[in-house]
């Protein structure tokens, strides 16, 4: 009796006892793997670029410590994947090298980037001597002895809609030098885009005229070397001189072109050419006129790509290229061309970057 008492009183006990389960581990992350192959690549001094392969078992990202060096893409998924490596050429006169980071969670692979530095190509014509330059090494702005700045919202007779300030408006710095070079920086500022127009304070009659530049990458975009005279009252009687024209929906088509009354686009008779440069967004790339009293030729990187003579009828309204012109730079966004096609404000801020601007004369 006493046993089945017992036996009774250990089953009621065991059934209504509330025992736990065995406490679950939690989750563990797992250990991100990430490699690259190679950890260490050299690019030649004029520019290129080079692969490196990634494997992951985790979303990565990729960044660069220098601005001449950039990768492509800058992230992806987990797998295996290849990232461009590309550099811009070098004519510092130095040796350079850059650290691009690769990460994946927390675990860091780094890749050593090194180029040496090329000799800068010399395409001045014989018998051109230097008479005048801006190499912009020296101050944060551009200086105020050599330029000059145009300013305001006009449209600028090409129905254009940003607005042109002097360099420096609040806190929205447009014209910066830095690193041995020149940006003009359009970008938004409340309802506006703001940019840069900007003309040197001398004019010169006849010469060699070269600027070394990247140009910014966007529709809108519209960056511009050109030249108008000192004493300039009409357009397009008095003349004008581009060198260097492009826009944004129509990349790395480069065009120079001259207008005067009789050779102008408002009008189908104006005389140009268009030379494809693929990298013009990308690197820097020299772009130049040679204006003498017989001709205007426009060059990319020395190559003579358009050619405009002077009749030597002794009309204005074909040849008014013989009196002081002063050479001008601008970013403009929209307008009847560059807006052609409309404009991508997610492309903003955008730059316009200028390593040098020289001018030479017999």
């Amino acid at each position: 009796m006493s046993c089945i008492l017992y036996l009774a009183i250990a089953i009621f006990y065991g059934c209504n006892s509330t025992e736990l389960p065995p406490e679950e581990n939690p989750p563990q992350e797992v250990e991100a793997y990430l490699s690259i192959i190679p950890n260490e690549i050299s690019i030649p001094a004029t520019g290129g670029s080079q692969n490196i392969a990634v494997t992951a078992n985790k979303n990565w990202t990729v960044s660069s410590d220098a601005e001449w060096c950039t990768p492509s893409p800058k992230s992806g998924g987990a797998g295996g994947g290849t990232v461009s490596i590309t550099a811009s050429s070098n004519y510092t006169g130095t040796a350079r090298s850059a650290e691009v980071t690769f990460t994946a969670g927390s675990t860091n692979k780094k890749c050593s980037v090194y180029q040496e530095s090329a000799q800068m190509p010399d395409y001045v014509p014989e018998g051109y001597s230097l008479v005048w330059q801006d190499e912009f090494e020296t101050s944060r702005m551009p200086e105020t002895g050599k330029w000059w700045y145009e300013t305001g919202k006009s449209g600028w007779g090409n129905n254009e809609i940003q607005n042109y300030v002097p360099g420096v408006v609040g806190q929205d710095t447009c014209a910066l030098v830095s690193n041995g070079t020149l940006k003009i920086i359009a970008k938004k500022r409340g309802s506006d885009v703001v940019s840069i127009r900007m003309n040197t304070i001398e004019s010169w009659t006849y010469g060699y005229f070269e600027a070394r530049m990247k140009l910014p990458a966007g529709k809108g975009t519209w960056p511009a070397l050109w030249m108008l005279p000192k004493n300039f009252t009409t357009w397009p009687g008095d003349g004008e001189i581009d060198i260097m024209e492009e826009v944004g929906y129509d990349p790395n088509n480069i065009v120079c072109t001259i207008h005067c009354k009789a050779y102008n686009h408002s009008i189908g008779t104006q005389k140009g050419a268009t030379r494809r440069v693929p990298t013009a967004q990308t690197d820097f790339h020299i772009y130049a006129i040679e204006w003498t009293a017989e001709y205007i030729y426009g060059f990319v990187d020395g190559v003579r790509y358009f050619t405009f003579a002077n009749d030597k009828t002794g009309n204005k309204d074909t040849w008014p290229f013989n009196v002081p012109f002063y050479l001008k730079l601008n970013l403009a966004w929209g307008g009847n061309w560059g807006g052609a096609q409309g404009v991508d404000e997610s492309v903003l801020p955008a730059t316009y970057e200028i390593d040098y601007v020289r001018v030479y004369q017999k």
